[in-house]
This record gives structure tokens, C-alpha cells and sequence, in this order.
């Protein structure tokens, strides 16, 4: 299963990095490991996986710092379309390479990734809901819990309740954050943000200042936290 995430209508607009064209897009999934190649040892056929864009090799200063997950071997060479062994692409229409998108490719019913962009996952999750958790979810959730850090009790405001705003008013919420105030031009959003910890609502287009003053006035001089 596969979902689409607005980046992936971003770098097919060619908006993103260096155009790279054919390529097959898709970066928020979640399948099963078909086959693994020579020198795998922790995965194996039949394993539920979720794929990961920005992945650890697991041996450079970045993947073994608490403070960043930007893989220095993964990051830089997942964008460049090939797999790293041999530079080449496995994808080909008509004799002619198509390549890789930032290590994932998953819209297509087979990928082939790189073994530290692939995360092994509990099988008895389902796979048409947990492909999100590749992306969305873990950047607000991640956002939220490992940058932000709310305190229990504080107050922290949510810039938008798209799939990633709704991820981090979860993870708030998680936190203890007790006052959690969404933020969204799109008043339609707000109930069903109740349900991810959203305690109150503002819609700037309400209000003839700017939204900060008006959160500034909500909170008696600023909220603790803000996730954009």
C-alpha cells in the first residue's frame, strides 16, 4: 500500500532538487520484502516493512549522534536516482532506465531500496494505515516529541491541521501539553482535530490582526510551543 503526500506532487512539478526524469515517485508506504540481496541478515521474505526516505546506514557520525538522523552516505546518494553499489537504476521501460525517487519508489507494485531505507515493522499492523507513518505522521509526531518537547501543562499552538499538524497536536498531546490551540484557514478541520488533542480553534481569516497577536491575547503574552 502506498499513499500520496503533497512532496511527492512537489518534485513531480520539478520544484524540488535537479529534475530527474523518468523517475517512479512514492515515498509514504508500507509492503512486504519480496527478496533480499547478498549480505542482508536482518531482514528476510515475508517481513513487513515500512520505507524509509531518509535513511541510516547506521555507521557514519550522523546515524550515531542522538541529534540528527541525516545519514551521510543515504541522504546525499538516495537523491541522485541510482542504487549506491553500482550506480545504476533497476527500473527500465523499453530498454531505458527509469530511476529512483529519494531511495523509495513506491508507486509501483515492486521497489528495490537500499537496506538502511527500509524499517522492519510489527506484521500484525496493517499496511493500508500504517504507510503513513513513513512520512506524515513520524514528521509531525517526530516534530513534536523530539524537537519541540513540550513540558506537561504548557500551551502550544499548531500551524495548520493537514495530516502533519494533526501528527503533531498528537504528539503534544502525548507530551502533556494541556492547552493545545490549532491554527488552519479551513474551519472544517477543527472537529476532527478535538480527537487528535486540539483543546481550541483560531481561523486568522476571523480576526482583523495578525495571528500572533491574537494568540499572544489568548495566552496572556505567548504560547510555550509553536509546530509550522
Amino acid at each position: 500500500f502506498t499513499s500520496l503526500c503533497h512532496t511527492d506532487v512537489y518534485f513531480w512539478e520539478a520544484k524540488g532538487q535537479t529534475p530527474l526524469f523518468p523517475r517512479i515517485f512514492g515515498h509514504e508506504a508500507g509492503g512486504i520484502v519480496e527478496s533480499v540481496g547478498e549480505g542482508v541478515t536482518h531482514l528476510k521474505p515475508g517481513d513487513h516493512v515500512l520505507p524509509v526516505f531518509t535513511g541510516e546506514c547506521g555507521n557514519c557520525r550522523h546515524c550515531k549522534s542522538k541529534e540528527s538522523n541525516m545519514c551521510d552516505l543515504l541522504r546525499i546518494n538516495t537523491d541522485r536516482g541510482v542504487m549506491l553499489s553500482d550506480g545504476k537504476t533497476r527500473f527500465s521501460i523499453n530498454g531505458k532506465p527509469i530511476y529512483h525517487f529519494v531511495g523509495t519508489s513506491t508507486f509501483s507494485e515492486y521497489t528495490v531500496a537500499h537496506v538502511g531505507s527500509v524499517a522492519k515493522i510489527n506484521p500484525a499492523a496493517s499496511l493500508d494505515k500504517v504507510c503513513i507513518l513513513s512520512c506524515g505522521i513520524s514528521t509531525g509526531l517526530g516534530a513534536a516529541l523530539n524537537v519541540a518537547k513540550p513540558t506537561k501543562g504548557s500551551t502550544v499552538a499548531i500551524f495548520g491541521l493537514g495530516a502533519v499538524g494533526l501528527a503533531a497536536a498528537e504528539g503534544t498531546r502525548i507530551a502533556g501539553a494541556s492547552r493545545i490551540i490549532g491554527v488552519d484557514l479551513n474551519p472544517n478541520r477543527f472537529e476532527e482535530a478535538k480527537k487528535f488533542g486540539c483543546t481550541e480553534f483560531v481561523n486568522p481569516n476571523d480576526h482583523n490582526k495578525p495571528v500572533q497577536e491574537v494568540l499572544a491575547e489568548m495566552t496572556n503574552g505567548g504560547v510555550d510551543r509553536s509546530v509550522e
